[in-house]
């Protein structure tokens, strides 16, 4: 089977080789010149676990290709999988440019029966909209081709991508033909043999499963946060009762952590996105605008914290952060709360010295006046408190004779709450951490 990935960003390039590494005959196509050089001479423009060995087993079997030819995507294959970046747009919603840029492409340049499947997260009604301009330009061009549009979301999470596509929790399709799930069915029956659920449906309800099973993630996130500030106040122990909670089968131990806020690419955007098509039909999503709201004072939840411990007067001070990733296991920085502190630090007169596993590069690209750390012991030397913003597990058991000796003053700001607040105790820092 060929199939034509069109976008080398996070779920283009896990997506391609993870067909490929199924067995089918993969193009891969971006318009970035870079990403694909890079690509070529065997680099990894995104960081995953896994991905590097699994895309160059692929490339020396002969199974993925990369181009920067739209026109080769569709000379390849008749399946053509629509992967490009949905970043945020100035309003925090979902900028489809490229979205739009490739419909048109395809409509234009398309000779035979193809079908158009959208892997990239987009707004409820997007696939709608692809379908009318897809339709314009075959008609202005006075042909006859056959073409579907297929909504296929996906849940990759950073970090275990590759597990996320080979072992789904469920694979949606929203499509209007049989011609397209016979497509569709014949690319993911390689996969069957995992018992995952398939879901056929229409593209609307299609991309409203995406964006509802983000939401309800994000709410669970925001919920927890919401009941972690609270035990701070009336004195609970917040650990106890996310475990309480937790072992109530009918709500379970996912996404019930307190920590200093969520960020990445989907759950920030998707909420805004589905507030903003609520009120396009006049509808007022108020539990989700409270999920967004408690998410922004989190990310200042830190900064709150240490500002409150040097009594506001913070000028001059050295922080070091450790963990500048949303989350471990990924270089993504986008939307993440360490974004946030480190700029208000920033704005405080603090000198900041900072420490990520992978995400150095990253911060180096957003900030020429930070101090990044050779390693998590160097970001610390002479610093006057230690944020804790990423829950990376070379962070879980330091050194901690090592880090008092480094700091000025003993004081530790867990964001993740992964330190034992008596142990710290015992060994004299000033602890604090989230809802405690």
């Amino acid at each position: 089977m060929n199939i034509s990935v069109v976008g080398t960003s996070y779920v283009g390039l896990v997506s391609a080789a993870c067909f490929a590494d199924l067995g089918a005959n993969v193009l891969c196509v971006d318009t970035d010149a870079r990403r694909i050089s890079t690509l070529l001479y065997g680099g990894i423009p995104v960081y995953e676990p896994g991905l590097e060995a699994l895309v160059k087993r692929n490339v020396d079997d002969g199974r993925l290709h990369f181009s920067t030819n739209l026109t080769d995507a569709y000379e390849h294959a008749p399946i053509i999988f629509c992967a490009v970046e949905t970043p945020p747009a100035a309003d925090g919603t979902t900028d489809l440019t490229q979205v739009v840029a490739l419909a048109r492409s395809f409509g234009a340049q398309v000779t035979k029966p193809s079908t158009f499947i959208i892997r990239s997260t987009v707004p409820v009604g997007t696939a709608s909209e692809v379908n009318r301009i897809i339709g314009e330009q075959i008609a202005a061009r006075s042909v006859d081709v056959q073409y579907d549009v297929v909504s296929n979301p996906d849940f990759l999470q950073e970090g275990t991508a590759i597990k996320d596509f080979m072992s789904p929790d469920r694979v949606i399709m929203g499509l209007s033909s049989k011609r397209a799930k016979a497509v569709m069915s014949r690319i993911y029956f390689p996969l069957k043999s995992n018992n995952f659920p398939i879901i056929y449906t229409d593209n609307t309800t299609a991309e409203m499963i995406k964006y509802a099973s983000t939401s309800m993630l994000a709410t669970r996130v925001s919920f927890m946060n919401e009941i972690a500030n609270l035990c701070e106040r009336v004195g609970a122990d917040v650990n106890i009762v996310r475990r309480g909670v937790g072992t109530d089968s009918r709500i379970g131990s996912k996404y019930i952590y307190p920590g200093c806020g969520y960020g990445g690419t989907c759950f920030p955007k998707d909420i805004k996105d589905l507030i903003k098509i609520a009120k396009q039909y006049n509808f007022s999503m108020d539990v989700l605008s409270a999920v967004d709201d408690v998410n922004t004072r989190q990310k200042h939840l830190l900064f709150d914290k240490l500002s409150r411990f040097y009594s506001g007067d913070l000028k001059g001070k050295t922080v070091a952060l450790w963990g500048l990733s949303f989350k471990p296991e990924t270089d993504d920085m986008r939307e993440a709360p360490s974004i946030v502190t480190l700029s208000q630090l920033m704005e405080a007169g603090c000198n900041v010295r900072v420490y990520d596993p992978v995400a150095m590069n990253e911060c180096r690209t957003r900030w020429n006046n930070v101090y990044c750390g050779v390693d998590m012991y160097d970001a610390v030397k002479g610093a006057d408190a230690l944020l804790l913003l990423t829950e990376w597990r070379q962070f879980r058991l330091p050194n901690w004779d090592r880090v008092k000796e480094s700091l000025k003053t003993p004081l530790v700001i867990d964001g993740r709450n992964i330190y034992n607040p008596q142990v710290m105790s015992e060994l004299g820092f000033h602890y604090y951490c989230i809802g405690m």
